[in-house]
């Protein structure tokens, strides 16, 4: 049955090895069901409740992934996104955070319709790659104010905006030992680095007294609190218009980049440099975000650790499957996702940051119509607090140099429809 499944002979791989790198990739992304929760839980949602949505969002997902596309990706909500959910709409934008997930809810649907049309590789394309680097950098750098706000590393201050925290403090001292705990077990290849950090430091800071100690094990929590709450009517206020894109445009561009670089790594690529069933591969991605939102939590998308199962063996769908078997196993350690506290969580995001940040090493140096955009849409997201906004500002930005340095001619139709959208959006809205 797994065979006929999966094709294992045909894509040289055997059941032992599937299994070893569904672990392996499992391992590497498990702390998406600790960091998610206490991100989402800032906006008065149910952290229990989170909690469970995280690991069934990400195990359906990753199953259509395996079952239906047959690939060894691996689904979750995405970093930079949950983030986005909660500063930039809720707490930023005084949107509720049902509204919010009905906003994760149409983006979803905008997604499926864009999979099932021929249009699809149009827009991926027409999207500068300059601009497609500095969104994921932008959200990178969103990510590590994030962070190190969380960590008490930078806090607010009334004359220079931000300011140095108490760097003497027990949770600043443990966040940084987190970090760079986690930064030396990647670099010796140790699987599953960023969550074996985030438990050694919650356990050092109980053992301490930082934080007070809690369960490991029980029955999951109820998902009740977050379950079908997402309110698509208030999602579809003018308002929310360019949060729906935001949210749209960041899960295409994760995802389509992530499907490719991962797949390049497994050598599953065509000829042309193409990716067979990328439509079903896309629709497992924009699936698995219409039911996230369903079932409480933000954007659901295709994880770039996956490449960890990949170098361990993992090249068909079967390493999926067992990721997300593994995170329905998940669901009975909801203690330990309360008991983490914030300073164990906040490292991951600065060390995604440092991961997504590197891309900006890609951006055409030599050409100043080409980075400069790409430098102003990166740097609006943390400054701004707000994707949305560093995703306007770069597209507008992108398409006003390019005309007035008689490049115009050069730049795809889709791009001049998002900057004048965002045009209006900042004039009429903001």
């Amino acid at each position: 049955m797994l065979e006929s499944t999966f094709r294992l002979s045909e894509h040289g791989t055997t059941v032992r090895t599937e299994v070893l790198a569904g672990i392996t990739t499992f391992l590497t992304m498990a702390y998406i069901m600790f960091v998610n929760p206490s991100i989402l839980a800032a906006t008065g949602m149910d952290q229990g409740a989170v909690f469970v949505a995280t690991c069934l969002a990400a195990a359906v997902g990753t199953l259509i992934m395996g079952l239906y596309a047959n690939y060894p990706i691996a689904l979750a909500p995405g970093m930079g996104l949950n983030a986005y959910f909660t500063y930039g709409v809720v707490m930023g934008m005084n949107y509720s955070w049902q509204v919010a997930l009905g906003a994760v809810f149409l983006s979803g649907v905008l997604f499926i319709i864009l999979s099932l049309l021929p249009v699809r590789e149009w827009v991926v394309n027409s999207i500068p790659r300059s601009l497609k680097i500095a969104i994921s950098a932008g959200i990178g750098l969103f990510l590590a104010i994030i962070g190190m706000k969380n960590a008490g590393i930078v806090i607010d201050h009334p004359a220079t905006l931000v300011g140095l925290g108490d760097i003497s403090s027990a949770p600043v001292l443990l966040a940084a030992a987190g970090f760079l705990a986690m930064v030396v077990l990647d670099y010796l290849r140790v699987p599953g680095a960023i969550i074996l950090s985030i438990l050694g430091v919650t356990l050092v800071g109980v053992i301490m007294g930082v934080s007070p100690p809690g369960g490991v094990m029980s029955m999951p929590p109820s998902l009740a609190p977050t379950l079908m709450q997402l309110d698509i009517v208030g999602a579809l206020n003018v308002g929310l218009i360019a949060v729906v894109f935001a949210f749209f445009f960041v899960d295409l561009f994760d995802t389509a980049g992530t499907l490719v670089g991962v797949a390049h790594r497994a050598g599953l690529l065509d000829e042309q440099g193409r990716l067979p069933r990328l439509k079903k591969a896309l629709m497992a991605d924009s699936v698995a975000t219409v039911v996230g939102a369903g079932l409480g939590t933000s954007t659901t998308t295709s994880y770039i650790e996956s490449a960890a199962g990949i170098r361990a063996g993992g090249r068909t769908g079967l390493t999926a499957c067992v990721v997300a078997l593994l995170f329905l196993l998940g669901l009975f350690f909801s203690p330990l996702a309360g008991t983490i506290p914030a300073y164990a969580t906040a490292p991951a995001l600065v060390y995604v940051a440092c991961l997504m940040a590197r891309g900006l090493s890609e951006l055409d140096w030599e050409d100043l119509t080409e980075y400069a955009p790409g430098v102003i849409a990166a740097i609006s997201m943390p400054l701004t607090f707000s994707i949305a906004n560093g995703i306007g500002f770069g597209f507008i930005a992108y398409a006003v140099v390019k005309v007035l340095t008689g490049q115009g001619a050069k730049v795809s139709a889709a791009v001049y429809v998002i900057a004048v959208a965002f045009v209006a959006k900042f004039v009429l809205i903001s």
